[in-house]
């Protein structure tokens, strides 16, 4: 009777630690040691090679989502988590391969949202926030507006002077351009949510 009894503990306690969500990994570098998280009752679990901690749910101040594609990987995601006391912890939904290649990490979605529901269960007051930096982003669009404009006015010239090789050039160029930018653009625009609006577009 003990014995069924502990059994049924154990894969109790085994079924909670394994629970879709909970737990999650990746590594940013090839050389570096795999960051591993863990939402446990005491707070966010995390450890980077001897380094580790727990931070308590209560003195996480912000999140910050965003979208961060790179090289070939197009569907690349970031978190920044800050800590009351001024300690960051950036996660990402890939992890490193190659020096050119970056795999999709299975959980990165489901751990983002468990970390919400669990921050909403403690009565977190989180700042939440969705791309980039107001700053940073005003910068990348006064950029794309200059380049739009230094395109356009190329077009006009390669149409005045009947190089339609260029206007072809040209045009096609800003077609892939427009379209490679502008899902980084729409996605990352500046803006808060809430613990019951998480941005599905900054998930995998």
């Amino acid at each position: 009777m003990l014995k069924t009894l502990f059994r049924r503990r154990n894969a109790s306690s085994a079924a909670v630690a394994a629970a879709p969500g909970h737990t999650y990994a990746y590594k940013a570098s090839l050389i570096g040691a795999a960051h591993r998280y863990e939402l446990t009752d005491d707070g966010l679990s995390w450890r980077t090679g001897r380094r580790s901690g727990v931070w308590a749910y209560a003195d996480i101040a912000a999140i910050r989502l965003s979208y961060r594609p790179m090289g070939m990987q197009h569907r690349r995601f970031r978190a920044d988590l800050d800590h009351a006391d001024g300690r960051h912890i950036t996660i990402f939904s890939t992890s490193k391969q190659t020096v050119a290649l970056m795999e999709p990490q299975s959980g990165y979605g489901a751990f983002i949202l468990e970390l919400h529901r669990h921050l909403a269960a403690a009565g977190s007051t989180a700042k939440l926030s969705a791309g980039l930096r107001p700053g940073i982003y005003a910068m990348i669009v006064a950029a794309l507006a200059f380049v739009g404009l230094a395109m356009t006015a190329l077009l006009l010239r390669a149409l005045f002077i009947g190089e339609f090789a260029g206007v072809v050039f040209i045009a096609g160029f800003a077609i892939f351009f427009g379209w490679q930018i502008s899902g980084f653009i729409r996605c990352n625009k500046p803006r808060n949510y809430t613990f019951n609006t998480v941005p599905a577009e900054l998930l995998p």
